[in-house]
């Protein structure tokens, strides 16, 4: 996929991993934090991210969603279903999709920015 999101599977779950300090989401991140002074994007703030951004566009992917935020990384898993597979895939998508069209990021701060709940 990228370098910074990875989808992976077990027995266990499927995970989707966010690597917030790559360069490409760093570099957003601090774009993020200059917009909004909340918004310092360590792995609890993309959480926070990416679940108003879900909430808002695709309320489905929080169906069995359990989150892992740390400071440098982001994970999410589901239980391992084909369902869930589908869901993390798409989940994993909407990060790329985002990270690569970061205009979007920065309206939504700017935009909506007191509506998250940040870290």
């Amino acid at each position: 996929m990228t370098d910074y999101v990875k989808v992976s599977k077990d027995e266990k779950w499927i995970g989707v991993w966010f690597y917030n300090e790559n360069d490409k989401p760093f570099s957003i991140g601090e774009k993020m934090g200059e917009i909004n002074e909340c918004a310092y994007m360590n792995g609890y703030n993309w959480d926070a991210f990416f679940n108003y951004y879900l909430t808002e566009h695709a309320p489905e992917l929080l169906e069995g969603l359990d989150r892992d935020p740390e400071a440098g990384s982001y994970a999410a898993y589901y239980p391992p279903t084909e369902e869930n597979e589908r869901k993390a895939e798409r989940f994993a998508s909407i990060i790329v999709s985002l990270i690569e069209n970061e205009e979007e990021i920065y309206r939504i701060v700017r935009e909506h920015g007191d509506e998250i709940e940040w870290d």
